[in-house]
Parts: C-alpha cells; structure tokens; sequence
C-alpha cells in the first residue's frame, strides 16, 4: 500500500475510534450514574458522571456533586433502587424508577436531568407515592427492561 493510502486508512481508523465508538450517549451517562448510585452505591461514580457545579430542582437538595456523596453513605439497609423506562431527547434524559425504603410507602418518580460535556450538570424530578391497587389495574411501575 502506498504511504499515502496508508496514511488515510490510519487517520479514518483514528477518526472512527476515537469518537463516537467510544463515546457514551446521554442517556447511558444517566443509566450508569444512577445504577453507580442508588444500586452499587458507589460514590466514584458522582465525580465520573457528575459535573461538580451540578444544579439542583429538588427543593430538598442544595446544588453541587458534593451533596451526593453523603447520600451513599446515608441510604440504610433497607433502601432499594428499581430503575424503570428512559427516554432521551438530546442534551435531556427522564428515567422513571421505584424507591423503596425511604418512607412508609414505596416513591415512584421521574427524575429529569440535563447533561452538557458528559457530565449531569442539572435535574428535576417528581416523586409520589406508589399506589399498588388502582381503578384501571395498571401499576404505576413497571421494568421494560427486565
């Protein structure tokens, strides 16, 4: 093969390998930082997908990455994780889950966030409590992904 073509072929190898085959979209930033979380409680997790100047909806939560880390360490043994579906529309992810172990009953929420650079660098979210019998005889929660 001449230098040249030789050459090209490396470059486009580079190019293909070096960006998008790679790269993790949003909405697996979302996945893996909220399993690190709530199911590993890993902290190194919140540094990986966190941006540290992160903002915060909640009206419970300050804002910053920092805040987080406490969580882990505080969920007792009780507290339980189940994510649901995710949906993702450019810079924005909602991942629905079941968080048991917080309170009396089971919360249902839609947790929102924003991501810029890989990092979540901003999230709502929206909890209530689970109501296991309803009048149409659907569950609030379900796992499409199991």
């Amino acid at each position: 093969m001449k230098p040249f073509k030789t050459l090209l072929v490396a470059a486009s190898l580079v190019a293909l390998f070096s960006t998008s085959a790679f790269a993790q979209t949003n909405k697996e930033i979302v996945v893996a930082g909220m399993k690190g979380l709530f199911i590993t409680r890993d902290a190194s997790v919140i540094d990986k997908y966190w941006s540290p100047d992160y903002v915060q909806h909640n009206p419970m939560v300050p804002n910053g990455s920092a805040v987080l880390k406490g969580f882990v360490s505080n969920f007792g043994p009780d507290f339980k994780y189940e994510p649901g579906m995710v949906v993702a529309e450019g810079d924005l992810v909602m991942m629905h889950g079941r968080y048991t172990g917080i309170g009396p009953k089971a919360m249902i929420g839609v947790d929102i966030f924003r991501l810029a650079n890989g990092k979540i660098v901003e999230h709502w979210d929206i909890l209530q409590e689970e109501v296991v019998k309803t009048v149409s005889g659907n569950l609030m929660f379900s796992n499409p992904q199991k």
